[in-house]
């Protein structure tokens, strides 16, 4: 009798433990674009809210300025005793790194970053395929342009912004080998007011469509395109209702899916560090923004519903670097 006494107490115990354990804690530090850049960031902490809603997860973030506050914002959140630290963008993936060194206890993962072979065994790097996205987008552009001239703004010359552009530039010229494309790089994610003079000089040449991958210097390209009635193509998120009769479709980047996917592991138990997790059309982690249904033709939208089965079954195989996109042109017929 004792010893079943026992059994139950400890079956009790574990009970009571399971129920009052603590919620885990998940912080992020964003880019210099802030939780309110209409774009990546943004959606990232959408994802977070999202966890802490439907998983209890308590959630947090500090907010970066400039490039130089990432590593007092990493403590700052390891100080907090996170479950797990979030870096926002590519452009924290040293401070990440050196953080995942001092701390090897401590779970982190990145946004658009991937560190290869050489990932630490408590980092998680998360990638995705917008060269797929900006392809549909980038088809879309290209048959909706009635000059025949298109734009695309880049934040800066970086890698994940090349995606953007050659998925976009490969799409246009799928659509249209003849379609001018006007390109230049704002070098900058922050300021609004380059990237609307931009948009105005490529307007100014002919562009009727213009997309963008720069964070918060597409709200300037989108109120240029707005005041000139002219389309634009947004970015990250669904951007539609930045302008409702200008924005024709945006190449999504589901940050927020991507982050609740790997903060659900974690609560699970299950952590894939030392891996890079890459998302792509099959996963629905990218792809045009639901309000193109509204902005683009019946015909159009089949077109491209048969071009993204084609890319998901491997039959277009998408560039997302330079080389592989002159690789890809010469094959336009």
């Amino acid at each position: 009798m004792r010893i079943k006494n026992v059994v139950f107490s400890l079956v009790l115990l574990c009970s009571l433990n399971t129920v009052n354990a603590a919620p885990l804690k998940v912080g992020m530090v964003t880019d210099v674009g802030g939780v309110n850049d209409q774009s990546f960031n943004q959606s990232a902490w959408e994802g977070l809210q999202k966890t802490k809603k439907e998983l209890g997860i308590k959630v947090s973030y500090q907010e970066s300025k400039q490039d130089a506050d990432y590593p007092a914002n990493l403590e700052t959140l390891y100080d907090a005793k996170n479950d797990l630290i979030w870096g926002i963008g590519f452009k924290m993936a040293d401070a990440i790194l050196i953080a995942a060194k001092q701390n090897p206890k401590q779970k982190y993962a990145v946004i658009d970053y991937s560190y290869g072979t050489k990932t630490p065994a408590n980092v998680i790097g998360v990638m995705f395929k917008v060269e797929e996205g900006s392809f549909l987008a980038g088809y879309i552009a290209a048959k909706m342009s009635k000059t025949g001239t298109i734009g695309f703004i880049g934040g800066m010359s970086v890698p994940i912004i090349h995606s953007f552009q050659y998925g976009f530039k490969a799409g246009a010229k799928f659509a249209n080998k003849k379609i001018n494309i006007i390109e230049q790089f704002a070098e900058s994610f922050t300021d609004a007011a380059k990237g609307k003079a931009i948009a105005n000089q490529m307007i100014g040449k002919g562009a009727d469509v213009v997309f963008h991958a720069a964070g918060a210097v597409g709200d300037g390209v989108i109120e240029a395109v707005k005041e000139k009635n002219k389309m634009a193509v947004g970015v990250d998120r669904d951007q539609n209702y930045l302008a409702p009769k200008n924005v024709i479709t945006s190449s999504m980047k589901r940050v927020d899916s991507a982050i609740f996917n790997v903060v659900a592991d974690l609560n699970k138990g299950t952590f894939k560090g030392g891996t890079t997790i890459e998302y792509g059309l099959k996963d629905g982690a990218v792809d045009i923004a639901p309000t193109t249904s509204k902005m683009v033709p019946a015909v159009l939208l089949e077109e491209v519903a048969k071009i993204k089965k084609q890319i998901i079954d491997g039959k277009i195989k998408v560039p997302s670097t330079e080389k592989n996109f002159v690789s890809f042109a010469k094959t336009v017929k």
